[in-house]
Order: structure tokens, then C-alpha cells, then sequence
């Protein structure tokens, strides 16, 4: 990361924190780092404000051990209120496994739900070192499976179920994505939105490396988070590819994936790195790398970033769920019912961005389907 600097816009928007008190050293001591970080992000909402008239409501899920998980639902009037079923985004705070809560993350969470007019299903998963891998990973799959057998009950579509975390919650929310393909979840994941995701327990950097001066996120950190959240879990072949994505064997088989970072944070290139293997075994993949940005810029909302960073996100969100999801869906049951019902949809189901020739369903435009399609 030689030569690289604060993008200036950003270096702006920190410059009043610069000089000023600074919270506690952070010590070894995993606990300590627990109570510092916390402060720090509720700190941080007095900069970033909850959005008016985002309700909440908490239901229990059980996990795989029978321990009771808070899910939190925060959802828009628009989304309460819609009469036909939604997507859901279950969604995995930050942390590094070890802090934070949805409590303190409400604030952002509420934004996504408000910004994109979905549910969101914010998951208080077990944190290190109380609970290792694969708590975490675990309760999310719990939630996820959850969600998609009582789907009915939450006015979702099982099939637009999209799973969504930032930093550790990326993880988290990788692990799980892999959890949901090896068990064979039914209908599949929809997609992953993995937000500047904590990957790779092996990334390293030297100690006289310049960069690290401009890291939010330090290289002793993710060692202190790393060793409390894997425990044993490095002795555990059955485990390890799960708390660890980027330990994975095969990435193929995972939905459409949307990942970004800074060039700025430490986990710039374990996620460019997960990215391009994604893309190598022929999974969809949406990438952005942010010049200038550490880990964290989002926290600044008066950022053009922030907003360039917000609409990608939002965009990846709803791309191919809204418009062709429950077209092909349907399109499939279809294809087993008569040839007259068949030619009766193709009115229905055929959208003017669609290709003007017949997709792989045999459908085209309506002029252009003709005979048995």
C-alpha cells in the first residue's frame, strides 16, 4: 500500500477528530477492546442518525444448539404494507465477532431498510470469545432457514431471500452463504452484498509498513479478533472453511455476490482476491474498490463517496430481484402445464428490456414467439 494517501474529501471530513481526545488505548485484552469499540461506534451515531419512521419489532429464532437468537425487524411502512411478498435482507453487523450489537448498529440499519424499501432482519448473533465458530455462522443460518420456511408469516418471497454484512458481519454473512449451498436451502440464496468483508484470517502486513498509519482497522486487531473467534475452529476441518470464506475449497455454486473496499483498509486484498475467485468459478460478481477510503468511510454521511458507495449498494440489492425473480419463477412452473397456458403467459412475462429474441426459457417477445417456442 506504498504511496497511497487519504482521499482529500475524506481527509476533510476527519480533519475536526484530528488533534482532538482521543478514546483509550486499546490493550490486548479482548474485553477492553469490547467496551473501547463500542463507545467508539455509539460515539459515532451522533454523526450518523437513524432515519425517521423505521419501525422495529423483535422475534426469536432458534439456533442449531437450541439457543435462543434476536432477530430484529426494521421495516418501512412501504415495505410493511405491500400486498404482495417481499424480498428480505438478513443482515450481519460489524465487530470483528467480538463487539458491537444490533443495538448500536441500529442506526445504519435502519437507513438500509429506509433507503432500499425492504425488510431487514438484523441478526444479534453469538460473539467471541464467549461463543466461537461457528456460533455466529450458525445462528445466521438459522435465521436465514427460518425466513424462508415461515415465509408466508413475514409476507416474504422465499426466493429473494439476500443475506448482507459489513466487515466482520461479511464474514459472518459469507459463511453462512456457504452453510446455505452445502446444505442445499431451497430456494437458494438470492444474493450476497458483502461491505468491506473480513475474510481471511491468513492476510498479514509488516510491521514497518507505512500504510498501516492510515488504517482504521489495524493488523493486531484482526489478530486479537481472528484468534478469539476461531478458538479451535483452526483444528476443525469442518468448521475452518466456514468461519473462514476465503479458506473455502470452491466458492462455485454461491449467488450473485456484490463486494467493495477502500484501498485504504486491510482487507483490500483478501477481498479483491475473494472477488476474483468468485469470478474464476463463473459466480456473478459486482466488485468496487474505493481509492483513498479506509475501513469504515460509510460512518460519514455528507461523504460523495458515502453516496456513490450508497447507491451501488442499493443497486446491486434490487438488480435481477424485482424484474426477473418471480418472472422465471413462474416461467418454469409453467413449462409443465399445457402448451395453451404456456402461450397464455408470454403477454404476461415478457418485459421491454428483456432481449428481443427468445431467452433460454424459449420466451421472447410476444410477436416473436411462435409455434411450440
Amino acid at each position: 500500500m506504498s504511496g497511497l494517501k487519504f482521499d482529500s474529501e475524506y481527509l476533510k471530513a476527519i480533519e475536526p477528530f484530528i488533534g482532538g481526545p482521543q478514546p483509550p488505548q486499546q490493550s490486548n485484552d479482548i474485553y477492553g477492546r469490547r467496551a473501547t469499540m463500542n463507545m467508539i461506534m455509539t460515539a459515532a451515531n451522533d454523526f450518523a442518525p437513524a432515519p425517521p419512521a423505521v419501525p422495529q419489532t423483535v422475534f426469536i429464532v432458534k439456533s442449531h444448539d437450541g439457543v435462543d437468537i434476536k432477530v430484529t425487524r426494521f421495516a418501512t411502512e412501504a415495505a410493511s404494507k405491500s400486498e404482495t411478498p417481499t424480498p428480505a435482507v438478513v443482515y450481519l453487523h460489524g465487530g470483528g465477532f467480538f463487539c458491537n450489537s444490533v443495538e448500536i448498529f441500529s442506526p445504519r440499519i435502519a437507513r438500509c431498510a429506509h433507503d432500499s424499501d425492504l425488510p431487514y432482519f438484523a441478526v444479534s448473533y453469538r460473539l467471541a470469545p464467549e461463543h466461537p465458530a461457528p456460533c455466529a455462522i450458525e445462528d445466521c443460518y438459522a435465521v436465514i432457514k427460518h425466513l424462508s420456511e415461515s415465509s408466508q408469516e413475514f409476507n416474504i418471497d422465499p426466493a429473494k431471500i439476500i443475506v448482507h454484512g459489513d466487515s466482520a458481519g461479511g464474514g459472518v454473512a459469507a459463511g453462512a452463504a456457504l452453510l446455505a449451498r452445502d446444505r442445499k436451502l431451497e430456494p437458494p440464496l438470492a444474493k450476497q452484498i458483502l461491505i468491506y468483508p473480513m475474510l481471511d484470517d491468513r492476510t498479514k502486513v509488516k510491521d514497518d509498513d507505512p500504510s498501516i498509519e492510515l488504517m482504521v482497522w489495524k493488523p493486531d486487531a484482526n489478530v486479537i479478533a481472528w484468534d478469539a473467534y476461531l478458538s479451535e475452529a483452526r483444528k476443525n476441518s469442518d468448521i475452518l472453511p466456514y468461519a473462514v470464506p476465503a479458506r473455502a475449497a470452491s466458492l462455485r455454486g454461491l449467488p450473485p455476490t456484490y463486494i467493495e473496499v477502500g484501498t485504504l483498509d486491510l482487507f483490500r486484498d483478501e477481498d479483491i482476491e475473494y472477488a476474483n475467485r468468485l469470478a474464476r468459478e463463473n459466480v456473478e460478481v459486482e466488485f468496487h474498490l474505493w481509492p483513498g477510503l479506509p475501513h469504515g468511510f460509510d460512518g460519514f454521511l455528507n461523504l460523495s463517496w458515502y453516496e456513490r458507495a450508497k447507491e451501488s449498494r442499493m443497486s446491486a440489492l434490487k438488480r435481477n430481484i424485482f424484474k426477473y425473480f418471480s418472472k422465471f419463477n413462474e416461467l418454469k412452473h409453467a413449462l409443465s402445464g399445457s402448451q395453451t397456458r404456456i402461450m397464455g403467459l408470454k403477454e404476461k412475462f415478457w418485459h421491454p428490456s428483456m432481449p428481443r429474441k427468445k431467452n433460454f426459457l424459449g420466451f421472447g417477445p410476444p410477436e416473436e414467439v411462435k409455434g411450440d417456442g
